[in-house]
């Protein structure tokens, strides 16, 4: 096992199961300390910037992701990395769709969907999850598998 996040840093979320999670906007200066060692970027267009393991999903700024399915299996994907790596979720400004997929890994980790959405913005950032489609999106993302948008 690596070290992980220091849960005071920025950005840092920690999951019910003790996992440390890090969410950041790739526009604010880059946090000290060390790098992830996996992230997933929430952008529109494909982001390869990383000196680390990364994997991007496709998410349009304010809206959703185009592939719900891929961003289910990359969520759960960072959700069993984070119990032995510094995993980071990005997006442009760190608050919408990094809430958003916070949101979801906090339902992976066991948090009721319904109270999702308050417990990123409680532990996170208060301004998480901006639009209404996107908490509508954590309200019916389920686990273990990808979200039912039905």
């Amino acid at each position: 096992m690596i070290d992980s996040w220091d849960p005071a840093g920025p950005g840092v979320l920690r999951l019910p199961s003790g996992r440390l999670v890090r969410g950041r906007g790739l526009l604010r200066a880059y946090p000290l300390g060390p790098p992830p060692t996996f992230g997933i970027y929430l952008l529109g267009k494909p982001w390869s910037l990383a000196a680390w393991e990364s994997r991007w999903v496709r998410w349009p700024d304010l809206w959703l992701p185009s592939d719900p399915a891929d961003a289910g299996q990359a969520l759960h994907e960072a959700w069993e990395r984070a119990a032995t790596e510094r995993v980071e979720l990005a997006c442009r400004g760190g608050r919408g769709r990094t809430g958003t997929a916070l949101a979801c890994l906090a339902i992976i980790d066991g948090i009721p969907a319904a109270e999702a959405v308050a417990y990123v913005r409680a532990n996170y950032d208060r301004r998480a999850v901006e639009t209404p489609w996107q908490k509508r999106f954590v309200t019916r993302f389920a686990a273990p598998g990808p979200p039912d948008l039905n």
